[in-house]
């Protein structure tokens, strides 16, 4: 009962309370105030949203502990796993394209993407949206800003990741006129959102199919905002000639051959442009390889694994075949 209480009176206090600045205790609430303030919301709205008890005081232990850096080793096995298990998929890619032809057909005209390759990437991220989440992104992001120490360069990364993402929600909802108690956003354990698993600083990328607002649990606005976001954000302007392509499943099968004897295996790369970190470069001087990378590189612009850029090239060109039968 008094804990009844003091909720009430911590929600009463904030709703009612006057805000004028952005200081805080936590001097990334002040950041995030800061910025978001910078882009039009109020110093009530974001003062209310930052110390919401049900926002900021509620932490999401699934996601400390799969974001733990003994962890990545079996996030990139289970990537491999999913890309096999989900070829048995392809038949729904197909009737998904056959459904929401005319929307695809927009999607390819106005951005340049493969509509296979969308339907691909709606099919890893949550199964054509049969997957639903079970998280809430703010909550995510404030769990691990408020508990990542700045010791090393991942760590860093992470607080500025969870920065930025958590601004982007309070901007977001606060464009949508949704009180921050209210503000809920189902995402995966990663903070990721929608049919096509959004993070909310990739929210600028979104577009809707015959509508004002992009809503990403609605196909129609998925397909058109993954295309949106591959034309931007990796300049991916012409439509992939699947006839230059390689043998897809053979080159899926020996890359990841090669990824399992070599930790430090890049499908593209040969270094990182961030960290100088030097990588085993599958691609390097094979000269039959190189249209595929390129669209690899792109698909990578969306996840940044080798494996999920194979992967996706290899159901979409699969979807392909099967359309053209």
């Amino acid at each position: 009962m008094k804990t009844k209480l003091f909720l009430l009176l911590v929600l009463i206090t904030s709703l009612f309370a006057k805000y004028d600045n952005c200081n805080f205790k936590n001097k990334d609430y002040e950041e995030i105030c800061k910025e978001v303030v910078k882009h039009g919301v109020t110093y009530t709205y974001a003062n209310q949203f930052l110390l919401s008890y049900f926002k900021t005081q509620k932490y999401d232990e699934i996601t400390w502990k799969y974001i733990q850096p003994s962890k990545l080793k079996y996030h990139r096995e289970k990537e491999k796993q999913a890309n096999n298990a989900l070829i048995k998929y392809v038949p729904k890619m197909v009737q998904n394209l056959k459904k929401y032809k005319e929307v695809y057909d927009y999607a390819e005209k106005k951005y340049g993407v493969n509509r296979e390759i969308i339907a691909a990437i709606l099919l890893k991220e949550t199964k054509l949206g049969k997957i639903k989440p079970t998280h809430d992104a703010f909550i995510v992001f404030n769990t691990i800003l408020t508990r990542t120490k700045p010791d090393t360069d991942r760590n860093e990364w992470l607080l500025t990741m969870s920065k930025t993402n958590m601004a982007s929600i309070i901007e977001h909802c606060y464009k949508e006129g949704v009180k921050p108690q209210l503000c809920n956003l189902p995402s995966s354990y990663a903070g990721a959102v929608g049919i096509p698993q959004f993070m909310p600083n990739s929210f600028i990328y979104t577009d809707s199919y015959k509508g004002k607002v992009a809503d990403l649990t609605r196909m129609e606005d998925a397909i058109l905002s993954v295309a949106k976001f591959l034309h931007v954000k990796a300049k991916f302007t012409k439509l992939i000639d699947w006839k230059k392509m390689p043998d897809i499943p053979l080159i899926e099968a020996q890359w990841y051959a090669y990824s399992y004897k070599y930790d430090n295996a890049s499908f593209c790369y040969e270094k990182s442009t961030k960290s100088n970190k030097l990588y085993k470069c599958f691609t390097k001087g094979k000269k039959n390889l190189q249209y595929m990378k390129k669209y690899v590189q792109k698909i990578m612009r969306y996840n940044n694994s080798s494996n999920y850029a194979v992967g996706v090239i290899r159901l979409a060109y699969d979807a392909h075949k099967r359309s053209c039968l």
